[in-house]
This record gives C-alpha cells, sequence and structure tokens, in this order.
C-alpha cells in the first residue's frame, strides 16, 4: 500500500506533507530530492527515509557520512565530484570558442548550491567565465531567462532542481531561441526540447532506492546502510535543436553518445 503525496512548485508544502506521512505511520518513506528528505526528516526521527538523488546530503546536513549515515536516512546521492567539469568539457566540444559560460540553477537548495561551486571551481581552472542565474520560482526563471538574452553568453549550463525542471520546456524554447547552446543536467530536459544532457540514470538510481526499501522490511537499520553514489550516466542529443543552431557535432563526441532523441 502506497501513500504519494507531491508538492509540484509549492515547496512550502513538504513540511506539512511529511508530518502528515508521519502521522499515518507508514513503514518507509521515500524522498526525491533534498528539499522533501529534509522536510521528511524534520518530521520523524523514527521512521525509515530512504532518498533518491540528494546531491550533497552530508552537506545538506542530512547525515553524517555517505559510508555510515547514523540516522533514519539512508538511499542515493547525487554527489560526483567531476561531474561539472566534464559537463563544461562538453559544452567547450560543441562551442570551441567558448569563453563565458551562464549557469542556471536554484541556489536556495542546498543540493543546486553544491553544482554551482563545483562547477564554479571546474570553471577556474579550464580558464572559463562563469556567472550564477539564479531561480528559485516561476517568476526568476522567467527573469534570469531576460537577463541572458541581454547578455549573451557563449554558452549556458542547467543545472536540475524541482523549478529548473517545472519549466523545463520553456527553459529549452528560450535557449533555442537566443541560439544559446546548452547542457542540461538531466535527460527529462533534453526530451523536453533541450539540446543535450551529460548525467546519471534516472531509472538506475530508482532502481538502487527500491533495494533499500527491500532491505529495510526485511529487517536492515538505515543507519548501517551505506549511501550509494551513481555509477551509471548517460549522454543524450537532441537531433533537431542542434539542426535548429546550426551546430556540427564533433566526430570525437558522436561514439560517446548513449541516446539520440530524432
Amino acid at each position: 500500500m502506497i501513500e504519494s503525496r507531491y508538492a509540484g512548485n509549492r515547496p512550502d508544502q513538504l513540511p506539512g506533507f511529511a508530518s502528515e506521512l508521519a502521522r499515518l505511520k507508514v513503514e518507509v518513506i521515500a524522498t526525491i530530492g533534498t528539499r522533501e528528505t529534509l522536510a521528511a526528516k524534520a518530521a520523524t526521527s523514527t521512521i525509515p527515509i530512504v532518498m533518491v538523488a540528494v546531491g550533497d546530503p552530508v552537506g545538506a546536513g542530512i547525515v553524517t557520512s555517505l559510508t555510515r549515515p547514523e540516522s533514519n536516512v539512508t538511499g542515493t546521492s547525487l554527489m560526483v565530484p567531476d561531474l561539472a567539469g566534464k559537463r563544461l568539457e562538453l559544452l567547450r566540444e560543441i562551442v570551441p570558442r567558448l569563453r563565458r559560460v551562464a549557469i542556471l540553477g536554484n541556489p536556495q537548495n542546498a543540493s543546486t548550491a553544491a553544482d554551482l561551486r563545483a562547477t564554479e571551481t571546474a570553471a577556474q581552472s579550464m580558464g572559463l567565465a562563469v556567472y550564477v542565474l539564479g531561480a528559485d520560482s516561476a517568476s526568476r526563471v522567467d527573469a534570469a531567462l531576460a537577463e541572458m538574452a541581454r547578455d549573451r553568453p557563449d554558452g549556458m549550463l542547467v543545472l536540475q532542481d524541482a523549478v529548473t525542471s517545472a519549466h523545463r520546456r520553456e527553459i529549452a524554447a528560450a535557449t533555442l531561441r537566443m541560439r544559446l547552446p546548452t547542457v542540461f543536467a538531466a535527460p527529462s530536459y533534453v526530451g523536453s526540447g533541450g539540446l543535450i544532457s551529460y548525467g546519471y540514470v534516472p531509472s538506475a538510481l530508482a532502481a538502487r532506492a527500491a533495494s533499500y526499501v527491500d532491505r529495510i522490511f526485511k529487517g536492515a537499520k538505515p543507519a548501517e546502510l551505506p549511501i550509494e553514489q551513481p555509477t551509471k550516466f548517460e549522454l543524450v542529443l537532441n537531433r533537431k535543436p542542434a539542426e535548429a543552431l546550426g551546430l556540427t557535432i564533433p566526430p570525437s563526441l558522436l561514439p560517446r553518445i548513449d541516446r539520440i532523441i530524432e
């Protein structure tokens, strides 16, 4: 029996939903995202919580370490230190003249904030200038895109968050109107009209999270279950935006593409 709660673009509803699930005395709470996991942890210290795809659970204060959570929370994390650098390298392969990069993300999300720091560090080592366009609401997404249209960077990275995900179609359409090559964090953005993405495979992490639920039902304690990090990554290209932008995909990149959306 499954009880589902979804806040959509209303993160203010998360604490109430988490408290409601705790009152129902469910046996396990599964959470997708950092804010969702923080809300669940605040609502209960006894019900096991299995998190899916939390960027930096240690930095967000959810667990004390990945190897030994020492709390009622375990699951999967997106902690991959060099992922930001790989996305910047991918963007530079597509745009050899790359110098200035805009980063669109939600700095209010602890996981996104960690991604921002990692991206800024990687950009510095690559000699790239980057600047952040904060987007923590629908209105801020519109404002950030308008700012980008005026500023005209050479390329953009879009970081994953509930806000950017909810507006992925608008973001993808705007990057095409501006003829701006953009690398996204997940294939769902590319499926919604974005150019290219490089990141973890969501279904693989979800399957691993399901295995945690199974082990907990069989008696395992969350505090003793190490948190897993992604081991499977996917490079996805949408051919239509590539053609609309007039891009020639480098021959060295083609063999590395896992999936092409026609």
